[in-house]
């Protein structure tokens, strides 16, 4: 057993309202220079939808993640060296620019210079980012938002042509008769990343304190092996530079010891973060289970309990500080996802292992069981309802357990059955003891769980590991040390003038302060 530690995300979608604020203030930290117009490490969709870049899911075309090959080994689904190789200089399966969408910019002179006494309004006409030349916006990063532009193209969405036909018949695009729910993305920071084990430079590497998933700017020669082996599609090249970006994890704020800015500004509190302890040595084996139903529980028994004396006794020994054991003993991740069973991984079955996971969303469940006539206190009632609600279960499915539509409705089972519990123990006192033998859980567990989810203050939805904090001297010192934004200089993030900078100054924006390396390469690498 080999013990590692990852930091990780889980995101509450009942309190995703679509306001695309963690996708702004990331946008501004992140990605707000040239040849990054079209990129965003963090986005969000609305859902059903094509997604962004357009049928991301749809791997058939893409080729992105893993699958198992005749023997049952693991391989990328993009194939192995000899075939990339072959394709280093001309790439098939990499979204165009068009299936992102081309950045406007707009002349806001025409505004402001306007003449006055106008009879008409003046009005901006979009440019392109790219070319400089006008341009019509007909598509976006999210052109469905609001079901504005559902109507359109997410019956093309990859989820809906793998559900059931008699559930797939469910899903409306009419007015008052379709469903909508906001899905927030970022980089899944995978404990088996293909984009690690698809690049040929050995840029993309995997931190080995911490899991975060980086690429060395200085190694990266812009093969973009890793785009079209990323199944999630967030890895992006800066054309600029030529050189691969992707989100960071925020890892100088995480070193800090502060949550990734896209955490700390949602607006709906919908982000939790914290410390994993997994066995590195059982990655390979629950990646490569045969059926695709079985890698839900497969990652779940990755992880360890940091409360078991022999998974902490390891853990020290494995070189953890206590700092980062005690936050794993306090993490809301390991929580949601193994004590809870709430917590959900994006398309398991690309078999990358996400560490990003989500609730998923039962906000109208409740009142669907009054408005059928039935009673929201007894759970084959709220059964029931939940498998014929707008939403169907079978999509939530296809996006979260690989189709195991029971596994969903479980999740949701549970997360109705919380709150029936805690609306009559609100109103009267009264313990509903049958509800919570249904549920399998204590009375302490169930408001445990919802005061996580509901009401769980700043420092419960991030616990970061004190050690980092360590880190903020050397930190600012760092950014002391620039004139400017350090990913302002010329040609972007790591392309500064070598003569200048010391190997630690040069490399510090992609690695930590004191110039550990971490994993560069994934333990499945030599396997593709």
């Amino acid at each position: 057993m080999r013990i590692r530690a990852q930091v990780a995300m889980v995101m509450n979608l009942d309190k995703c309202i679509g306001c695309h604020t963690c996708s702004v203030t990331c946008k501004q930290t992140w990605t707000n220079r040239e040849g990054t117009e079209y990129v965003w490490f963090n986005n969000v969709e609305t859902k059903p939808g094509i997604g962004y870049p357009k049928h991301y899911e749809d791997q058939d075309r893409w080729h992105g993640g893993w699958i198992l090959d005749a023997k049952g080994r693991l391989t990328l689904r993009s194939g192995g060296r000899i075939k990339r190789l072959s394709r280093i200089f001309a790439n098939p399966d990499l979204p165009s620019i068009d299936d992102y969408y081309e950045p406007a910019t707009f002349d806001k002179d025409v505004l402001v210079n306007a003449p006055g006494g106008l009879k008409d309004t003046p009005v901006q006409r979009p440019y392109s980012a790219l070319t400089g030349e006008p341009m019509a916006v007909t598509w976006g990063a999210n052109w469905e938002d609001s079901l504005g532009g559902a109507h359109e193209r997410a019956d093309g969405d990859p989820n809906l042509g793998k559900m059931p036909a008699a559930a797939a018949e469910k899903v409306k695009f009419e007015f008052e008769k379709t469903f909508m729910f906001h899905l927030p993305r970022i980089c899944e920071h995978c404990l088996n990343p293909a984009c690690v084990s698809a690049c040929p430079s050995g840029a993309m590497y995997k931190r080995e304190e911490d899991g975060i998933v980086l690429v060395d700017q200085d190694k990266c020669r812009g093969w973009r092996m890793c785009v079209s082996a990323c199944p999630y599609k967030k890895v992006y090249v800066n054309h600029a530079t030529g050189k691969a970006e992707k989100c960071t994890f925020c890892f100088p704020r995480i070193e800090a010891g502060q949550p990734t800015i896209c955490s700390e500004t949602c607006v709906g509190r919908l982000r939790y973060l914290g410390i994993v302890l997994y066995d590195e040595d059982a990655v390979l084996a629950a990646a490569s289970v045969t059926d695709e139903h079985d890698l839900l529980d497969a990652q779940r028994a990755v992880f360890l309990d940091p409360h078991d004396p022999v998974v902490e006794r390891a853990a020290r020994d494995a070189g953890l500080p206590d700092e980062w054991i005690e936050a794993a003993k306090l993490s809301p991740i390991r929580k949601l996802i193994t004590e809870y069973r709430i917590a959900l991984p994006l398309h398991p079955e690309y078999r990358t292992l996400p560490m990003v996971w989500y609730v998923p969303p039962l906000s109208p469940v409740l009142d669907a069981v009054g408005a059928a006539g039935r009673d929201d206190s007894d759970a084959d009632d709220v059964f029931h309802t939940i498998r014929e609600l707008r939403i169907p279960v079978e999509y939530l499915a296809e996006l979260f357990t690989a189709g195991d539509a029971d596994a969903v409705a479980g999740v949701l089972m549970k997360l109705a059955g919380m709150r029936s519990y805690m609306r009559t123990r609100t109103l009267d006192g009264t313990v509903a003891q049958d509800l919570l033998d249904s549920l399998g859980m204590t009375a302490e567990q169930v408001e445990a769980m919802y005061r996580l989810l509901a009401i769980a203050k700043y420092e419960e939805r991030y616990v970061i590991p004190a050690a980092h904090a360590k880190d903020a001297a050397a930190l600012e010192a760092q950014a002391a040390g620039h004139d400017g934004c350090a990913l302002d200089s010329e040609g972007g993030p790591g392309m500064t003038d070598d003569f200048h900078l010391t190997e630690g100054e040069r490399t510090g924006l992609f690695r930590r302060t004191d110039g550990r390396r971490g994993l560069a390469l994934n333990p499945l690498r030599g396997r593709s």
